[in-house]
């Protein structure tokens, strides 16, 4: 394979169903895309009650905080008709289209709460109902701000992350290429990377610790230094597949391509 990360090994931590495109992208720049997902998402099965309350139309606002949350409501919720539909990043965006689901909001530059909260659409929200379809636990920050800028605020939780299992070849595999330093780690958010760190211990694997990372932000970036990790860090702009990309390139120190 030719292309300017190739020898690249770039270990992909997120969900396996999230993984498909950022490991074609890498694979397409000459990269060996290594599938190691570090969490497992589960679908929450709703009741009779939830789904009503959680019906989108009730509410001004409905705000998906990511992909998995798009793929678990569509199939218990009423299509969003009247609502004015918001999505915390570019993955989330797409799936909605991909769903026919028509936008009204997204962030122009960093995918995360802060950057929706941004918007002048979310600068007062009185009087205004906003739902929230997010995964179980997480951030508390969107909720806690839209409140507080007045907005009614509903939250639905239709799926749940949870450890992974690591398959034994997988993670023989990321051993030798980070033994090797041929390795760049990739992991979308602090929770990755801390299943990361569960699922491969240091006496299993010395040379993780020291291989390049890229991560989106400097929160999780601050996340990586607070688990351990040594080796050098690149700051990705967001969690967006061609944004990680982009850091991946600088990480392997290389050239990068434009965006795609």
């Amino acid at each position: 394979m030719t292309g300017p990360l190739a020898g690249v090994v770039v270990v992909v931590t997120r969900p396996a169903a999230q993984a498909a495109r950022f490991a074609a992208m890498a694979e397409a720049a000459g990269a060996h895309p290594l599938l190691f997902p570090t969490i497992a998402i589960e679908p929450l099965v709703l009741d009779a009650a939830a789904r009503a309350r959680l019906a989108p139309d009730r509410y001004d606002w409905t705000v998906y905080t990511s992909a998995n949350a798009v793929e678990h409501s569509v199939s218990q919720l009423p299509r969003p008709q009247s609502t004015r539909v918001a999505a915390v990043g570019k993955g989330t965006a797409r799936t909605l289209q991909d769903r026919g689901i028509a936008l009204s909001a997204m962030p122009p530059t960093t995918a995360d709460s802060e950057g929706l909260l941004e918007l002048p659409s979310f600068a007062d929200l009185h009087g205004q109902r906003v739902l929230i379809l997010k995964g179980r636990g997480g951030r508390t920050l969107l909720a806690e701000e839209l409140a507080r800028r007045g907005a009614e605020v509903a939250q639905g939780e239709v799926y749940e992350r949870r450890r992974a299992a690591a398959d034994p070849a997988a993670l023989a595999a990321l051993c030798d290429a980070c033994t090797a330093g041929r390795a760049v780690i990739a992991a979308t958010s602090a929770e990755v990377l801390a299943g990361l760190l569960e699922l491969v211990p240091e006496q299993r694997c010395p040379a993780l610790r020291d291989a390049p990372l890229v991560v989106p932000g400097a929160r999780v970036a601050a996340a990586a230094g607070e688990q351990g990790w040594r080796g050098p860090l690149t700051v990705a702009a967001s969690a967006e597949d061609a944004v990680m990309l982009q850091a991946v390139f600088t990480a392997a120190g290389g050239s990068a391509p434009g965006p795609a």
